[in-house]
């Protein structure tokens, strides 16, 4: 049976602003957008397994190829049929192409790096960038490993996901901008390499190009116009996008006008409730973040009233759900007190039930955005 082709298909554009309701048909499976993107970077959402995760509506997941490949290995996951048989998951997946992680080692996160601590790992990890590739050394067992285009497609072929993306450099926030046109520009070589090597053997997926350029605008729009010139199934925003959020919005303001129309448009590693808010009207479409299950293990749990931090003694005795409109499998059968006994008590199954909670939580809130965007209320 042939697999299904990638489509995007636009249901309804807002009268009030950019956004869009639409729907991305994979070999996997329907993804509703805008869709909240989880975060599975060793192939799981960490305190879920895959029949719970597919069981709360999560259409997309993300994993990490960066980790992947240093463990278990590609080889292991081919072997075992890919990513989907591995993991035992029906629906789609989207895969990075290492070079986040690979950078990230370089630089540091964006976090830290306004800090100023963002080079501290560099010698320990990042050996050489060169127009090649990248050779870096593995966290795990110190092995040289050389990360090019080729390679980190090859790998996403491998895992078989049913969304990648190119191979990218991740430069600093803090970078001149003769260094930024020249990652700039190296960026593009790579991607246009990662899009030959996958066009020899598309194998039912597709490539979402990633614009970069920095906070710098006009790098971005060189960006889209370079990469809307090749044959590309949707765009990633990566990079650099500011250090605050009213400067992302700004250039996701500038950034999303200068991309195709008909393609699905794809916001990396910004998932948090006020960022998703303020870019569903500049026509982003998906969102990847670690943000809500990161919160859940924290202890910080979403309602509709606002976040409830469940470690306050305040909700010892109180024998009420989460939120008490919620319909998620936590909120059915345990109260606030007894959560917080389990996060007092670091039992380990605290983590799963304010996963599922914070999960299912935006699962229903990108439904509503659906709702109001149709109703040309976004």
């Amino acid at each position: 049976m042939t697999q299904p082709a990638f489509q995007f298909e636009i249901l309804h554009r807002s009268k009030k602003s950019r956004a869009r309701v639409g729907k991305i048909h994979t070999p996997h499976g329907i993804i509703d957008t805008p869709s909240f993107v989880a975060v599975g970077t060793n192939s799981t959402i960490k305190a879920l397994d895959s029949v719970t995760v597919d069981a709360l509506g999560v259409q997309l997941l993300f994993c990490n190829t960066y980790h992947l490949m240093l463990q278990p290995g590609t080889e292991v996951v081919k072997a075992c049929g890919g990513l989907h048989k591995f993991m035992n998951r029906k629906q789609p997946i989207i895969t990075d192409s290492g070079g986040f992680q690979v950078f990230s080692l370089a630089y540091g996160s964006v976090a830290s790096e306004l800090k100023s601590s963002g080079q501290k790992q560099t010698n320990n990890s990042v050996l050489k960038i060169s127009e090649e590739g990248v050779l870096f050394r593995s966290y795990r067992d110190g092995a040289k490993i050389l990360l090019t285009p080729e390679t980190s497609v090859q790998a996403q072929k491998d895992f078989g996901a049913d969304i990648i993306i190119p191979f990218d450099e991740l430069p600093p926030y803090h970078i001149n901008e003769r260094e930024l046109r020249e990652s700039l520009d190296r960026t593009h070589r790579w991607e246009k390499r990662s899009l030959d090597a996958h066009l020899q053997n598309p194998q039912g997926q597709a490539m979402y190009a990633v614009i970069h350029g920095g906070v710098d605008r006009e790098l971005r729009k060189i960006s889209c116009d370079y990469l809307a010139s090749l044959a590309f199934d949707g765009y990633a925003i990566g990079g650099s996008v500011g250090k605050t959020r009213e400067e992302m919005l700004l250039l996701i303001a500038d950034v999303t006008p200068a991309l195709p129309t008909e393609a699905p448009i794809h916001l990396l590693g910004i998932g948090d409730l006020p960022s998703i808010a303020g870019t569903i009207p500049h026509g982003i479409d998906t969102f990847d973040s670690s943000f809500p299950t990161k919160a859940a293990r924290h202890g910080h749990l979403y309602t509709k009233k606002g976040v409830v931090r469940i470690k306050q003694s305040l909700y010892a005795k109180e024998m009420l759900p989460i939120d008490e409109t919620c319909l998620c499998t936590t909120c059915k059968h345990y109260s606030r007190a007894y959560l917080h006994h389990l996060y007092k008590a670091s039992e380990l199954i605290f983590y799963t039930l304010a996963t599922i909670h914070n999960i299912h939580y935006m699962v229903e809130l990108m439904q509503e955005y659906r709702t109001k965007i149709m109703n040309d209320e976004i």
